[in-house]
């Protein structure tokens, strides 16, 4: 059966068509704004945090093993010599290499923690895991997929085709690409979801020596939050180490806190709560990000990329078959 070259551009366009709708859809017109029931996250404390980096170390070490999120095939597992001639991993922000970093904020003469004028505090930079994530909504694959039964946003580079509009989707700015690779991925925190199969938890949670950052549900972080926004400052409070339902506890007093979980509700809400001395807008955060659900205005966006492709894949291959009659009908002529 012949096919002529218009029933061919049509085949092209509404095989590719249904195609990327396919994967478009499910993940940016569906996407849930409620929080999974068993969702897992952490609290991170600003007061608490020290800057001793560890969460920085151990992040690297157990995302760079099979699974992780910084793992690729054949590469080895970092290792960390602590010798006069170490060259220290220092990075100053996210970036293909480094999912999780601690950054700091000073004021004058920062001779006092956890102040906005004449102090400091430090602040743990990762992945926030969005009730409603952007960067899901606005990937036309579905290469990045919010986990429904523990909420955990995570990526699948089988199905990345590098656009990397996740990247520009982000209020927080966080996904990050690989500009050195050969083979380039897309780079965030998954929450270490490849140790949650061997029964443990966020690595920058447990290797945490104070308690800056602890793991649990989303529902008991947010109890624990509060409970610490109603102590009052000077007074002495035990406070847990990993986990927040963890019996390891320390017991030290209260500092002055922002009245406010930053997490709670912005960007629809997230599973990455933090606590501080020192107001969000000074850490970095833009008041830009409001409240609002970001899927229900990208998808506006993002519903006319399929369309888009789709054009393009037809001009392409309208373009190529005009191409090649006119070399056949050349061939022709010379035989």
């Amino acid at each position: 059966m012949s096919l002529n070259r218009r029933d061919f551009l049509k085949s092209v366009a509404a095989a590719s068509g249904g195609l990327l709708l396919s994967k478009a859809t499910p993940s940016a017109a569906t996407m849930s704004k409620e929080l999974p029931p068993e969702a897992v996250g952490i609290l991170y404390d600003a007061t608490l945090c020290i800057g001793c980096k560890s969460c920085m170390v151990n992040c690297k070490v157990e995302n760079s093993k099979p699974g992780g999120a910084l793992y690729t095939k054949g590469m080895q597992e970092p290792t960390y010599e602590y010798t006069n001639e170490r060259i220290w991993d220092a990075p100053p922000d996210l970036s293909g290499k480094t999912l999780n970093i601690i950054k700091v904020y000073m004021n004058g003469n920062g001779e006092v923690k956890d102040r906005p004028e004449n102090g400091y505090s430090f602040l743990k930079q990762h992945c926030l895991h969005c009730i409603s994530p952007a960067c899901a909504s606005v990937c036309p694959v579905g290469a990045l997929v919010k986990d429904p039964v523990n909420g955990i946003v995570h990526y699948n580079a089988d199905r990345c085709i590098g656009c990397r509009y996740c990247m520009i989707g982000c209020p927080f700015r966080i996904p990050r690409f690989e500009w050195n690779s050969a083979w380039p991925e897309i780079r965030k925190c998954q929450l270490c979801r490849h140790r949650m199969q061997e029964g443990k938890y966020a690595a920058c949670c447990e290797f945490c020596p104070t308690g800056a950052s602890i793991f649990g549900k989303v529902v008991d972080l947010r109890k624990e939050a509060q409970r610490r926004l109603e102590l009052k400052e000077g007074s002495e409070s035990d406070f847990p180490l990993q986990t927040v339902d963890s019996t390891n506890k320390r017991t030290r007093k209260v500092s002055q806190y922002v009245k406010h979980v930053y997490g709670l509700n912005e960007a629809g809400g997230t599973q990455y709560l933090l606590l501080s001395g020192v107001p969000f807008d000074l850490l970095g955060f833009s008041p830009k990000v409001t409240d609002a659900h970001l899927p229900d205005l990208t998808w506006a966006y993002i519903a006319k990329i399929p369309a888009v492709i789709v054009g393009v894949i037809v001009v392409g291959t309208a373009t190529w078959a005009i191409t090649s009659r006119r070399e056949q009908n050349k061939k022709d002529k010379r035989e």
